[in-house]
């Protein structure tokens, strides 16, 4: 079943853009300091049992106060651009201007922004990559229409404070993995299991906050602070498990269009879901008896708002899964019966440390190739790709591997196939809070040592690899 292909040599181009990426509530930890609100994954992580290993973000990696140490390992790979998201609660403690802005908190970013620049980096601010303010979670979170409103607000401020900074900005990170694992079976924050209502509703108001949100950047922002706007999505590579078989073959388009289509159709395609998705939606909701369907419907307007709302593709991406069709609908209720797939694996593929994350490289030349034909040739930048492993490794020789494969995938991707190809942000910079897992995965080029004090970084054999290919800009024979 192996799709893998020769090793090549070569460069990215002179305007390629290496980064590499984090997020606020997985490494700042301070999360009650200086004015800070509550969110959603503080609640959650302080949950008895929420957490595998009953730990929380509550100090992190203390990027709070060793963002400057941070910012030196990325100088000291080589990176041009460093991707990271505010922390809305940290801005607005209570979700909203009138609840009141916390001077402290936008004190902190206006420095930590200026050791960015200062330090010849690039920053690239990711609005929202999760920690919800509690208090809008509250009022119905992502569930609520007020959420879209707020959520505009919140980057207006966003885009006021630190818009002569920052011009490169993404809205929303993977609103799959936060609408279904946060609303729909509940192993994320805020804990809500409801598969077939929730997810869909809190996707539909993301889709449309993320639409005004680059309206109003369009509107406010762009003629004086000429930067980008875009989203980042997530998505495995679905490939039939039979490639003969026409069943298995619109199984994984099935499974396309419904896992990355949700989002990226409405904003890089025809301003809507797609067609196969709503057609399956209403089948589920028929065959559950349901009234009508379980995904919502944009008007008229709305579509014209969602198309084209978006100056560059956000992509992460870890793994590929083989499918085939499934209508299993017993419990529990999963994404990928949802979808309507059942999804298998190739033993041969490398396992990382995370149950759900195999190696499989010539998946992520697959799905560039096909945004690049789906979504009329956008600007894509890698956002997120890496591996997981046990704490403790230095010698990380698994993580080296799945980094030269990729990005040879992504060469292959660029110079042979004509993907537009912009840009690639190791995940991550340093290991961190890894989500409902806590410290028991890690995905850092540096090691954290969590138990001391200082939390002290190390760099692993990943951040040598990655930074010699940084300093090539591809692969050379020398």
């Amino acid at each position: 079943m192996s799709e893998e292909s020769s090793y090549i040599f070569g460069h990215f181009g002179d305007d390629f853009k290496w980064g590499a990426a984090t997020a606020s509530y997985q490494i700042e930890g301070a999360w009650n300091i200086d004015g800070k609100g509550q969110s959603i994954w503080d609640t959650f992580a302080h949950t008895k049992g929420k957490i595998s290993d009953g730990s929380n973000g509550d100090v992190a990696a203390d990027s709070y106060n060793k963002y400057e140490e941070d910012i030196q390992l990325l100088k000291d790979i080589g990176v041009s651009h460093y991707r990271f998201s505010f922390s809305w609660p940290r801005i607005l403690p209570n979700g909203t201007e009138e609840g009141g802005l916390n001077k402290k908190g936008i004190e902190f970013y206006r420095k930590f922004l200026k050791s960015v620049v200062d330090n010849g980096l690039v920053p690239v601010a990711t609005l929202y990559h999760w920690d919800l303010p509690q208090v809008l979670q509250d009022k119905g979170g992502w569930i609520s229409q007020d959420i879209v409103n707020h959520f505009v607000n919140y980057a207006r401020i966003c885009f006021r404070e630190f818009g002569d900074i920052v011009k490169f900005w993404i809205t929303f990170n993977e609103p799959t993995v936060f609408t279904f694992l946060g609303y729909g079976v509940g192993t994320h924050a805020p804990g809500i299991k409801d598969p077939l209502n929730s997810p869909f509703k809190g996707g539909h108001n993301v889709i449309k906050a993320h639409a005004l949100t680059y309206k109003l950047y369009n509107d406010e922002f762009r003629k004086d602070n000429q930067g980008i706007v875009g989203i980042t999505l997530n998505s495995d590579w679905y490939e039939p498990k039979d490639s003969n078989s026409d069943k298995d073959k619109r199984a994984a388009d099935l499974g396309m269009q419904c896992k990355l289509g949700w989002f990226a159709n409405p904003i890089f395609g025809d301003g809507d879901y797609p067609q196969a998705m709503k057609v399956r939606a209403r089948s589920v909701s028929a065959m559950l008896g349901f009234p009508g369907s379980f995904l919502p419907q944009f008007t008229p307007k709305e579509i014209e708002l969602n198309k084209g709302s978006a100056d560059f593709f956000g992509l992460n991406y870890y793994t590929s899964r083989y499918v085939s069709t499934c209508q299993d609908f017993s419990e529990p209720v999963t994404e990928a019966k949802v979808i309507g797939i059942e999804q298998h694996s190739d033993p041969s593929w490398k396992q990382g440390e995370s149950e759900w994350l195999k190696s499989v490289p010539w998946g992520l030349r697959k799905l560039v190739k096909w945004i690049h034909s789906n979504y009329n040739a956008p600007d894509i930048y890698i956002t997120e790709n890496g591996f997981s492993d046990k704490p403790g490794i230095i010698e990380d020789t698994d993580r080296c591997d799945y980094l030269k494969e990729h990005l040879q995938e992504l060469l292959k991707a660029k110079t042979e196939d004509g993907v537009n190809l912009k840009g690639y942000f190791v995940w991550s910079l340093i290991d961190n809070f890894e989500w409902n897992v806590g410290y028991l995965e890690r995905f850092g080029i540096y090691h954290v040592d969590f138990e001391d004090p200082a939390r002290k970084r190390t760099a692993k054999k990943s951040a040598t690899v990655f930074s010699e290919i940084v300093k090539n800009n591809g692969f050379t024979r020398n």
